[in-house]
């Protein structure tokens, strides 16, 4: 009987150790979520300037007590318009703090953003060079933080706030859970 080559041997050693991989990756609660090193740490320090006459987005705010969102959004981003209403409804109807971080906007277009949509913000400031999101670990917009009374990052939803993430993900966390 003929030897197998050790070459032979290698390509099917490999698959089997990228398959296993694979797997244990998949067995995660949410293997679509992208990992923030952020949860259960302090949240990041804010480098951000004021949008317009809006009351700005602080650290303070953020210290403060009660559970709360940091959302970062612009207004070139499609899935910002999408999420925008569950975050209206979010603010008026259960009464959650938002703050709103504007990521690499136009100013004008920011403020028409809002005027148009709605302003569900607390406070609202703008990041023009992206130091602030890039500080966050966001991916990019929109992405939601829930921050506790202590100025902890709890939970993160990358991508828009939809039914889904309120039901999985925000309130769970705004609720201790």
């Amino acid at each position: 009987m003929a030897k197998l080559p050790l070459l032979a041997i290698i390509p099917p050693v490999i698959f089997a150790g990228l398959a296993g991989l694979f797997y244990a990756g998949m067995q995660r609660d949410d293997p679509e979520a992208l990992p923030s090193t952020f949860v259960g740490r302090e949240a990041p320090a804010l480098s951000v300037t004021d949008l317009g006459d809006l009351p700005p987005v602080t650290a303070d705010a953020l210290d403060a007590p009660g559970m709360k969102l940091v959302n970062f959004w612009a207004s070139w981003c499609a899935p910002c318009r999408v999420e925008h209403p569950n975050l209206v409804k979010l603010s008026r109807d259960e009464g959650v703090p938002i703050y709103g971080i504007n990521y690499k906007d136009q100013p004008d277009n920011a403020l028409d953003f809002l005027e148009e949509l709605g302003n569900p913000y607390a406070g609202v400031s703008a990041d023009a060079n992206g130091r602030t999101a890039r500080d966050w670990g966001v991916y990019g917009v929109p992405e939601t933080f829930v921050v506790d009374g202590e100025g902890r990052v709890v939970a993160r939803v990358a991508g828009p706030v939809t039914e889904r993430t309120l039901e999985r993900t925000i309130r769970p966390a705004l609720a201790g859970q």
